[in-house]
């Protein structure tokens, strides 16, 4: 059986479209067609949630609705304990998918109600306010070039036609005007909106031959450190003054190289926008000069030095020896009354 699996999954991968990764996970996408569930990945790929809290919740969702998901009932249908379990479904949660209480029931009986959301972040989107409906405009009767003018004397119709007339003349049923539920707020701008410009490439303070022919050769090479950059002649015309910039900042070219071709998507399908957005947003700032290192020198700030008063042997502030104040208003006083 292994080996006609193994078989089976050769000859799928054969079959794949486009150039395959040379290492990491290769997906063999089947469309389900019955008994599935739709799993994000703000779940599938949640780094605050453990394996085991993903798994569960992923478990929690394929099951139908009223099924029992205490903790000893999955430990019943489940490998894990109870305690992997509890722990599972407090991480569950914490996160917001997952919500217990306890409710007493009619006839006494206190049960855990468990309310399990698939999404949590969307209950948290603003709604948009009901609207009241619009009154009906009920259009002015148009009179009737057959119907006797007022005064006239009338003449009583035939049988049918006055059943037809009350027929009508009778007020039409109005119909149920349609609920206004609120919808949520749609986040994602509609593609009429206008986009913001993408910002402009980086440009060295001066082209050299020097820096146009290294930037042009680490371009040139990339394809063969990951094959899906293969990049035109003019691609390379118009991105090799941002590696110039780069180089110019004292990059090493192994660091360009690492950033371009680092966690590509798959598949790639415009490598030259790739690379752009790259080489524009993580070109790193130039290194600090030897003056930027240092220091800044804060200026000293003159001290007067302490004096004894030559008088009174009183310390006092002074720049040069001499009396304190006291003692020169004193002599000030003597020499005034002399």
């Amino acid at each position: 059986m292994d080996t006609l699996q193994n078989t089976a999954l050769a000859r799928a991968l054969t079959e794949l479209p486009g150039p395959l990764p040379a290492r990491g996970v290769i997906h063999i996408a089947i469309r389900h067609t019955d008994r599935f569930t739709v799993v994000g990945n703000h779940l599938a790929q949640h780094t605050g949630l453990s394996t085991v809290a993903v798994g569960l919740a992923v478990r929690i969702q394929s099951l139908p609705q009223g099924t029992e998901i205490g903790i000893k009932a999955l430990a019943a249908r489940l490998p894990e304990g109870e305690k992997l379990i509890a722990a599972a479904l407090r991480e569950l949660e914490a996160h917001g998918y997952l919500r217990r209480t306890r409710t007493r029931l009619p006839n006494g009986r206190i049960v855990t109600r468990t309310v399990f959301c698939n999404q949590p972040t969307a209950l948290l989107r603003p709604r948009v306010a009901a609207r009241p409906p619009a009154e009906p405009q009920v259009p002015p009767p148009v009179q009737d070039p057959a119907a006797p003018e007022p005064g006239a004397p009338q003449t009583p119709a035939p049988p049918d036609v006055q059943q037809e007339q009350a027929q009508e003349q009778a007020p039409e049923a109005p119909a149920p005007a349609p609920q206004d539920h609120a919808p949520y707020v749609v986040l994602v701008p509609p593609p009429t909106a206008p986009r913001q410009p993408s910002p402009p490439l980086p440009q060295p303070r001066e082209l050299t031959a020097e820096l146009h022919r290294a930037a042009t050769a680490l371009l040139g090479d990339l394809r063969r450190h990951a094959h899906q950059l293969v990049l035109s002649e003019n691609d390379i015309r118009q991105l090799a003054p941002a590696v110039a910039a780069w180089l110019e900042r004292d990059t090493r070219p192994d660091t360009i190289r690492h950033a371009l071709t680092n966690d590509l998507p798959q598949p790639l399908r415009h490598p030259a926008k790739l690379l752009k957005h790259r080489l524009t947003a993580l070109i790193p700032p130039p290194l600090p000069g030897p003056d930027d290192l240092t220091a800044p020198v804060r200026p000293r700030i003159a001290v007067t030095p302490f004096q004894t008063c030559d008088g009174c042997e009183r310390a006092f502030r002074s720049p040069a020896p001499g009396h304190c104040r006291d003692c020169r208003t004193a002599d000030g006083h003597t020499r005034a009354a002399a």
